[in-house]
This record gives structure tokens, C-alpha cells and sequence, in this order.
């Protein structure tokens, strides 16, 4: 029990780190303090005669600072993106116009989202083909209504014409 309380308060800590650093970080006195600690270094290139320790100063803090925030940025857009989706779920889940089938796309394999893509790509060309795009909410409807438009065409070519019944 004691082994989960610290995990959790550990993941805590990095969450409320995380948070800390990205907004700190993408802040205006962030850029103005780094940019002061480039100029600073470039200034004092000629007391250090441009010297290869002079270089590596800037270069293994620049890398260190990056490294670090690799993890920092994508522990953040992770968050960032599972809320989105959360939130995307809900308005397709309280939508009855929407189709669920939606819920929950984020976890599919790329050779799904690419089917998935390529459903909805010719919903699209039916829908432009058949109807206003606002009236069509799956991509079986659009199907639909436009078999019943060309059924609707067949019948219409095949049907005897008024003047022809008179002859």
C-alpha cells in the first residue's frame, strides 16, 4: 500500500511539475531570458577567444535544456490531446445525429483511421454529388440517398412519356 501511495504521489509531483515548466517556459520572460543568456554568451565569444570551451558552454546547455523538455512537451500534449478526445467523445456521444462509431477513433491502428478516412472521403463526394452537405450525417445515408436519386433517374427514363401513350 505504502509502494502505491508514493508512485502516486510521484506522478503527482511530475504532473504539477510538468504544468509548472510549460507555462513558465512559454512565457514571454522565458524567451527574453533565453535570449539574454545567448546574447550574454555571444558578447563574451572575444574574453574567451572564441574557444572550443567557450562553444561547448552553449551547446551541452542548449542540448540539456532541449532533452529535458522533450519529455516536458510531449507529457504535456499528451494530456492535452487525451482531454480533447474526451471532449470530442462527449459531443458525439450526446449528438443522435453523429455516428459512435467515432468514439474512441484515436486508438485505431493508422491502416484503420486510413479506412476510415476513405469512408468519409466518398460520404463527401456522394453528399456533393446528391444533396446539400448539411443534410447527410452517415455515410450510409448519403449512399442511400443517392441510390434512391438514381433508382429514382432509371424509373423516370424508363417510364412512357405522356405524348407516348397517346400514340
Amino acid at each position: 500500500m505504502q509502494a502505491l501511495t508514493d508512485k502516486k504521489r510521484k506522478k503527482n509531483f511530475f504532473e504539477a511539475m510538468s504544468v509548472k515548466v510549460i507555462a513558465a517556459t512559454g512565457s514571454p520572460w522565458a524567451f527574453f531570458v533565453a535570449l539574454t543568456v545567448i546574447v550574454v554568451w555571444a558578447v563574451s565569444g572575444p574574453v574567451f577567444h572564441y574557444s572550443d570551451t567557450w562553444q561547448l558552454v552553449i551547446n551541452t546547455g542548449t542540448t540539456i535544456i532541449t532533452f529535458l523538455m522533450v519529455f516536458i512537451i510531449q507529457k504535456s500534449q499528451n494530456k492535452d490531446s487525451k482531454s480533447v478526445q474526451l471532449k470530442l467523445n462527449e459531443l458525439i456521444a450526446s449528438n443522435k445525429a453523429a455516428s459512435n462509431r467515432l468514439i474512441d477513433v484515436e486508438n485505431l491502428s493508422e491502416e484503420e483511421l486510413d479506412i476510415l478516412h476513405k469512408y468519409y472521403c466518398v460520404m463527401v463526394e456522394e453528399t456533393k454529388k446528391r444533396m446539400s452537405m448539411t443534410e447527410s450525417h452517415s455515410v450510409e445515408e448519403a449512399i442511400g440517398d443517392a441510390l434512391s436519386k438514381h433508382e429514382e433517374d432509371l424509373l423516370t427514363r424508363k417510364a412512357p412519356k405522356n405524348k407516348d401513350l397517346k400514340k
